[in-house]
This record gives structure tokens, sequence and C-alpha cells, in this order.
């Protein structure tokens, strides 16, 4: 049975902030501790670095890993660091991604790639990872370390069957969800596991904690698939329409070509086996995304994985960062409304 919380919409404030501005002092501490990491004695290597940490975003993953450390009361200082390991497999992915999708500009700023070229983007990810193994090796802690070294190797996993779907406007709902809980998800689930691991937790607690973050992740995911095809760009704080233009076949795309005629799918499939789509295109396919309701059905999925992601929080004492997580999960579903 689902847990029973008070979706996040009949409140007016915004956990993340909340969760954000509470821990804010080691959420700095993980950006110093990242700068430290990445210092280097070639110059390129630190001017990308610079740019990275300029560029980064939220850093909803390094806080996952805080916040389940401090639903225990943690001491110590550990988390810090495997906080910033998982900020730098994220971006070593983002790096490597910009590369594969030709990306120029992200989050408002040029990418790394449209500054430096691919191969540079490509190495500085490599070093971004290699620098994330020695970080984990100094943790000390062999279950980390195959938690960490092994989501690397799913997320890479997630990237190539994401390009083995390319183009693919009859891929499955599955396959998506394989891709996104690989790419997306399993880093999510990663970053809130350690935070058991370090607080000694038991296995059940473990996996409840990952479990909220994978489950997270699927609705991080799919929310922001949607937001591509129904948001302000002010809003949503990137270009509409980017996914599409990009030919990425996200679960807006896979259930509106489900629910269309033969004239229409026929008509997607020209739009995504074109190497470049226009705005022309992209205008028609949200005159059948509206047509077909697809936004309404999708959120209805996203709304799925946020409920599951509370409840698995279920089985620990209630305090401030268990409540603040459980209505982050609504929070994230909330950016539709």
């Amino acid at each position: 049975m689902l847990l029973n919380v008070v979706p996040f919409s009949k409140t007016n404030l915004n956990p993340f902030e909340e969760i954000k501005s509470t821990y804010a002092e080691q959420l700095k501490k993980v950006d110093n501790h990242i700068k430290l990491k990445l210092s280097s004695h070639v110059d390129l290597v630190g001017e990308m670095a610079t740019h990275l940490m300029k560029t980064g975003g939220k850093r909803l993953r390094p806080l996952l890993t805080i916040c389940s450390s401090e639903i225990f009361n943690y001491k110590g200082d550990r988390h810090i660091n495997l906080a910033a390991c998982v900020e730098l497999i994220h971006n070593a992915t983002l790096l490597h991604d910009d590369v594969i999708d030709n990306s120029l500009s992200r989050r408002g700023f040029k990418t790394t790639n449209a500054i430096w070229g691919n191969k540079s983007s490509i190495l500085a990810g490599d070093y971004l990872l290699s620098r994330c193994f020695e970080m984990m090796v100094d943790d000390g802690s062999d279950e980390i370390l195959k938690i960490l070294s092994s989501v690397s190797s799913e997320i890479a996993q997630g990237e190539i069957l994401q390009l083995q779907f390319e183009k693919q406007v009859d891929m499955v709902e599955k396959n998506y969800l394989d891709i996104i809980s690989a790419k997306t998800a399993s880093l999510f689930g990663a970053s809130m596991r350690v935070g058991g691991c370090i607080n000694n937790r038991s296995k059940k607690e473990k996996e409840a904690l990952e479990s909220f973050g994978r489950n997270l992740g699927i609705c991080f995911q799919i929310t922001d698939d949607i937001l591509d095809y129904s948001a302000k760009e002010k809003v949503f704080g990137k270009k509409i329409g980017n996914d599409y233009l990009e030919g990425k076949i996200t679960l807006p795309i896979i259930l509106l070509f489900q629910k269309s005629n033969k004239i229409e799918r026929q008509m997607l499939n020209k739009f995504f086996s074109q190497d470049v789509r226009n705005q022309n295109d992209f205008n028609k396919t949200v005159d059948l995304i509206d047509k077909y309701k697809i936004i309404e059905v999708c959120k209805k999925r996203a709304d799925y994985f946020s409920n599951v992601a509370a409840d698995s929080l279920s089985i620990f004492e209630k305090n401030f960062t268990v409540e603040k997580l459980q209505e982050l999960s609504f929070y994230i579903v909330n950016r539709l409304n």
C-alpha cells in the first residue's frame, strides 16, 4: 500500500530549497572538496574544471547523499567526500553526453565541447571519473567502492542502450524505463544508499534508501521529458523542445506514437528519421500531443514513481529530513502544474 502523504501541491513551500538551505554549509564543503580534488598542474584541466563548477546545476545528487546521512544524525565527514564523488560521476556523464548529443549549451552556458572541442571534453570526463575512483579508494569502504563503480558501469550501459534505440519512435515503454533507470535513476539510488552504508544500517534500510533514490530519479526524468513539451522556458531553465530537436525518443513521443493513427505515425517516423528537425515539426508534434492528452498520461506515470519513492521511506522514524525528502518527491511532479 502506498504511503498516504499530503501532496506537495497543497503547500506553498519548496522542499528542495528548504533542504538545500538547511544543508547549505555541507554543500559548500562538497564544492570546496571538488575544487581541491580537481586541481591539476595541467592548465587546461584547471580551466575546464573551473568552467564545470561555474555551470554546475542544482547539486541534487550530492544533496541526496547528505540527506541520507542526516536521516541518522550522522557525525563525521565521510559523506562530504562521497557526495563529491557522486557529483563528479554525474558531471563526467554530462561531459560525455554533450559530446554524443553535440550540445552547444547547458543551463545557459556554453558546454565544454563548444569551447574546447570534443576531444578535450571526453578526456575531461575521463579525468573526473579517474579522480572520483581515487576518492572512493580513499574512503576505504569496499562496499561503497562496489556501489559507485557499479553505478558508473550502469550509466554507461544506459547510454549505449539509448544509442541502440536512437530514432526508433516505435520503442516500447519498457525500453525507455530501462534507459532512464540506468542513465538517471541508478545514480540517484546510489546517492541515497551510501548514506546508509556510512551509518552501518541494515540491508533492509539500505534497500529502502536506494528504492527512494531510484524511484525519485525515474520520476525526475519523466518530469523533465514532459517539460520539454509543455513548460515555459523561464520556468524550465533550458530551451523548450531541445530534446525533440536533438531527436531524443522520450516518453511523450513513445506514448504519442502508440495512440496515433497510421498517417500520424508516418509523419512521426519521418520527423525522427531526419537528421534535422525544425520548429514547425516540433509545433505539429505538440499539436498531436495535445490532441491525445499525452501529457496527462505521462504525469500519471510520474505520479506513480513519486508515490513509490515517498513510500520507500516509511520504514524510517519521522524527522525533518525524511519528511522533506517525501515532500520533494511530490514537488518534482508539481513542476508540471
